[in-house]
Order: structure tokens, then C-alpha cells, then sequence
């Protein structure tokens, strides 16, 4: 079984997050990873390579520091990485960015095609599903479950109030929740395995893409305004209560 796992590089969720004098995200400093939920994808193909053999490939985009995460994918266990990187990618959107992965993905054989269901990042959860309208083939996102039985999968996945059990045929893209596994850390011998591995780099010609020009634009970033500090009522719990009704009523008005 080939498993194809698409993989996006983030910010550490830990690090600080400030903007620059042009507006928008200083990156200086900030520790770049995994996205937390491609590395439950990752580990949910290396299991399915472990039960029915094949390959693991990594596919990302981004320039050349994303090679420091496909080789932490690689040290996971996955057996070699292509990434798609070209300056025009620089302001891609989600359907950009779905666009060169699909047609980077038809030059890889690939049984199925796993992601995370949300990048921490943007969180936009939509590059997967587009992906897989862009290569017409189903989607299943937010899965806590899967199993494959030939040419079909069953997965579980997480919906309002409950899970959903839905069966489709492969090939097909199946998004990661938190909850399918837990990722797998590298070992010192994963890594240095991975130092020999292959990172395959295309370009947007190499893959045979013209004009990708974003659909959609970030126009402006902010962020949230400082959390106030709390408020401590004093006197008696009865006329403490009263004076806290007031409060929420008159000053909060959440009530």
C-alpha cells in the first residue's frame, strides 16, 4: 500500500506570536514544527505501512526550512518526501496551495492520502477537502477511527454531538483528528536513517502549473486585545452575590 501524508509546517503553539512594521507575522525567532495534526497522519500511515506493507511519502510546500520537518517526518519513519517549493507560493491560498498538491500528487502512485484536519496555524481545515475535489476522489474528515479491508476503508469520524461511521472506496483522502492515535516520537536511529532519505524539491513548472494567483488575500492581521484583569468583590457571600448580579447585568451585560 502506497500512503501518500500531506504535512504543513507551523509555528511551535507555545511560541509568541508578534507582528512586524509591515503588519504582518515577524517569524524571527519562532520555532517551526510539525502541524500538531499531520503528525497524528503520519503515525496512522506509518501503522498502515507497518499491517500491509508499502511506502510512507511525505508531501509538503514551503521553502527550504520546511526541510527541517519532513526529515522529523522522515526520522518518524516515513520513507522519503516531496516537496513543492517555488516563490510563487509565497501568498498562496487554500486553493492554491490544494491546486499544486494535487498536481503534485498525481506523479506519486498512492493508495490513499492522509492529512491533518485543521492547520493551528490558519485553521482553515479546507486544503484537504480541496485536494481531493481537485483529484476527484472522496473525503472523510476529523477521523478517530480507520480501517481498510481491500479497496475499501471504513472510518469513524467526529461530527456535532457524536461520530459518524462511513464507508467509501479508495483511493481517498482521510483527515486526522486528535483522538486516532497517538504520534510515534523519532528515535535515534529514525534519525539518522532520515539524513540518507530523499526530499524530492519541484518547482510549480516542474509539475507543468502556469498562473496560480490566489483567489483570496489576507488584507490585515491584529491581534486580540490583552485579557483584563479579574475583579475580586468583597463582604458577606449574600451581599457579595447581589453586588455580582449587578455586575453581569449592568457592567458585563451577560445577563
Amino acid at each position: 500500500m502506497n500512503i501518500l501524508v500531506c504535512m504543513k509546517q507551523t509555528f511551535d503553539t507555545e511560541a509568541k506570536i508578534a507582528l512586524n512594521a509591515a503588519g504582518k507575522i515577524d517569524g524571527t525567532g519562532v520555532n517551526l514544527v510539525i502541524n500538531a495534526y499531520d503528525e497524528f497522519a503520519i503515525e496512522e500511515g506509518l501503522r498502515l505501512k507497518e499491517k500491509f506493507g508499502g511506502e510512507v511519502i511525505l508531501l509538503s510546500l514551503g521553502g527550504q526550512s520546511v526541510e527541517t520537518s519532513l526529515r522529523t517526518g522522515l526520522a518518524m519513519g516515513a520513507d522519503r518526501a516531496v516537496l513543492v517549493s517555488d516563490p510563487a507560493l509565497a501568498e498562496a491560498d487554500e486553493w492554491a496551495a490544494a491546486e499544486a498538491l494535487a498536481k503534485a500528487a498525481a506523479t506519486i502512485p498512492y493508495d490513499i492520502i492522509l492529512a491533518g484536519r485543521i492547520a493551528v496555524d490558519d485553521g482553515s481545515a479546507q486544503v484537504s477537502v480541496r485536494l481531493a475535489e481537485a483529484l476527484q476522489i472522496p473525503s472523510v474528515s476529523s477521523i478517530l477511527k480507520l480501517d481498510i479491508e481491500g479497496a475499501a476503508a471504513t472510518a469513524v469520524r467526529e461530527i456535532d454531538g457524536g461520530t459518524e461511521t462511513i464507508e467509501v472506496g479508495l483511493p481517498a483522502v482521510f483527515t486526522a483528528q486528535k483522538g486516532l492515535n497517538e504520534a510515534r516520537y523519532p528515535s535515534m536511529a529514525g534519525i539518522m536513517k532520515a539524513k540518507k532519505k530523499e526530499i524530492k524539491t519541484v518547482s510549480l513548472a516542474d509539475l507543468g502549473i502556469g498562473d496560480l494567483a490566489p483567489k483570496a488575500a489576507v488584507t490585515k492581521f491584529s491581534l486580540p486585545s490583552p485579557r483584563a484583569g479579574g475583579k475580586v468583590i468583597p463582604g458577606e457571600p449574600a451581599d457579595a452575590a447581589k453586588e455580582l448580579a449587578r455586575l453581569l447585568r449592568e457592567e458585563a451585560k451577560a445577563i
